[in-house]
């Protein structure tokens, strides 16, 4: 499995952030209300990263030392593809909101109240979050150089547990 590219998360930050630009430009000017996600997904947020951490910790107490059971290779798998796309949707979120803030400055003269600009500062922050998470818990995948997963130096280069 590849790792996480940098490149591909600006991508699509940068992709979700002009889609949400166009969006909530369109919606303010035609009556809709902003297409922004509520604050309380900021909730679901956290379990997500909490749940990606929890795995990425089982991984990493085998991958430090802690083997006195198998690792499963199943769980290992899904914890890394569950770190990716935490990453990604912390990418898109960030875009998204980004985007929204963005065309919700420009409005800032014409409006009286701010609520959005937090909202949508809280949801980015929250993307961040979940990218870190999701960067964070991929490295715990990852086995060091001298490491076969049995516990004897071997010849890997650093491929997921």
């Amino acid at each position: 499995m590849s790792t996480l590219r940098f490149s591909w998360l600006a991508l699509v930050g940068v992709m979700a952030g002009l889609a949400g630009w166009l969006a909530n430009w369109l919606a303010t000017r035609n009556g809709f209300g902003t297409p922004t996600l509520p604050l309380t997904s900021l909730v679901t947020t956290a379990a997500i990263i909490g749940i990606t951490l929890v795995f990425g910790r089982r991984v990493l107490r085998w991958r430090n030392g802690k083997r006195d059971r198998p690792l499963d290779p199943i769980l290992a798998t899904r914890t890394l593809v569950l770190a990716q796309a935490c990453a990604y949707a912390g990418a898109l979120s960030l875009g998204w909101h980004a985007g929204i803030f963005v065309d919700q400055l420009t409005l800032l003269s014409v409006r009286s109240t701010t609520a959005l600009l937090w909202g949508s500062v809280a949801l980015m922050v929250g993307g961040i979050v979940m990218i870190m998470v999701g960067l964070v818990v991929e490295n715990f995948c990852r086995l060091p150089p001298d490491d076969d997963g049995t516990g004897a130096p071997g010849h890997s280069e650093g491929e997921y547990a």
